[in-house]
């Protein structure tokens, strides 16, 4: 496969602006994080244009592919090309003609935003299509969230810059952190790490994802379609994420703070 790694797009800048305090006002740099659009095209059909993070453009690309369902493991993209123009950032792909046809016959046309969750999703039967069922063993050490947690800010270089991006963590079943891929979209963040261990070969069992934000509907289907067995999220789930995650098999935890989290399914891996 053809790789194209990197652009020259910046993930943040300065930008001048005013700090206030009631009435006084000082002159300020800020660093902000940067979000472009993101086009991803499949044998030459634009399929999703999603507001991104211009990093890890490859790992990003692969993990949509794979918790969309548009590919069932990386090796079937044949292809990947990332091409920069003045609108924002093409990642083309060229999948197996049989993985073609059936995305031909299950087209999104998503218009991605920040915070992006069913956009353009052109019926409920298609809602309820890709609920996949997670088998695993996986058992997570006792502890092991709350030394992932302990570990976690330390592995946020771009949300130390900026305050304004999430993340998505692989944590090893003992609560370290392996792998952590930052994005300005929690949807987007889980997606590259899922991508980037996809393009290693490695398996997804054994392990959890903690996620900086909110466990929505999307990020327990997307770690569902992965093969992903627990999801633990520092804020709260909505209630349409924790009944995919019961009929999915996939081990939820919110409001994971410190020693204290909240488990909503799939106990018998948590000790």
């Amino acid at each position: 496969m053809h790789h194209a790694t990197g652009t020259d797009q910046e993930t943040h800048r300065i930008y001048p602006a005013s700090r206030r305090t009631g009435g006084d006002a000082v002159s300020s740099a800020e660093i902000l994080a940067e979000e472009v659009p993101v086009a991803l095209v499949y044998n030459g059909i634009s399929h999703a244009v999603m507001l991104a993070t211009p990093a890890d453009l490859e790992d990003f690309a692969i993990g949509f592919s794979l918790s969309e369902c548009i590919v069932g493991r990386a090796g079937e993209v044949l292809d990947l090309e990332i091409i920069e123009g003045g609108s924002g950032i093409e990642v083309q792909m060229q999948i197996t003609a049989e993985r073609a046809q059936a995305l031909k016959r299950h087209r999104r046309s998503l218009a991605g935003r920040t915070g992006c969750g069913l956009c353009g999703t052109e019926s409920l039967d298609q809602l309820a299509r890709r609920s996949a069922r997670v088998e695993s063993s996986t058992v997570l050490a006792e502890g092991a969230v709350a030394r992932a947690l302990s570990g976690l800010q330390a592995s946020q270089a771009l949300f130390r810059a900026t305050g304004a991006v999430h993340a998505a963590a692989w944590c090893e079943a003992d609560g370290r952190i392996e792998l952590l891929r930052e994005d300005v979209g929690r949807h987007n963040a889980l997606d590259k790490m899922v991508g980037a261990l996809a393009r290693r070969g490695q398996r997804f069992d054994g392990g959890f994802v903690l996620m900086t934000s909110r466990a929505s509907y999307e990020i327990v289907q997307k770690a569902a379609a992965a093969g992903i067995a627990v999801v633990a999220a520092v804020s709260a789930p909505t209630g349409m994420a924790v009944r995919v995650a019961v009929e999915s098999g996939v081990t939820l935890i919110g409001f994971a703070r410190g020693e204290r989290h909240c488990v909503y399914s799939h106990p018998q891996r948590i000790h």
